[in-house]
């Protein structure tokens, strides 16, 4: 006989394996699409290629070609001889809203 005990531990086993195995297919689909991307280089073209897409926006795609950086070059720590830059940072800030009930932000 099994025990409800049991039967509670296997049926949130088997939900949490649902849910786990739906965010990895996710997620999977998501790295697909960005090995996919596109290549484009980084020349006169680009500008009106990026007014003519739609929404004024390419989705995923790999820019290839010499950029300067803005400060310096970073370095990565994993792979030697690996450098990248950082052309543009955008910060999006969430506006904060005390909650007097909850006491908290």
């Amino acid at each position: 006989p099994i025990t409800p005990g049991e039967l509670l531990c296997l049926g949130s086993s088997l939900a949490f394996s649902g849910l786990f195995y739906y965010m990895y297919r996710k997620k999977a689909r998501v790295v697909a699409r960005i090995q996919e991307a596109p290549k484009l280089q980084v020349d006169d073209d680009l500008p009106a290629l990026v007014s003519a897409a739609d929404g004024r926006c390419l989705p995923y795609v790999a820019l290839e070609g010499v950029v300067l950086p803005a400060r310096a070059a970073l370095h990565s720590r994993y792979h030697e001889g690996l450098q990248g830059v950082i052309q543009k940072l955008l910060v999006k800030e969430h506006r904060l809203i005390w909650n007097s009930l909850a006491r908290s932000w």
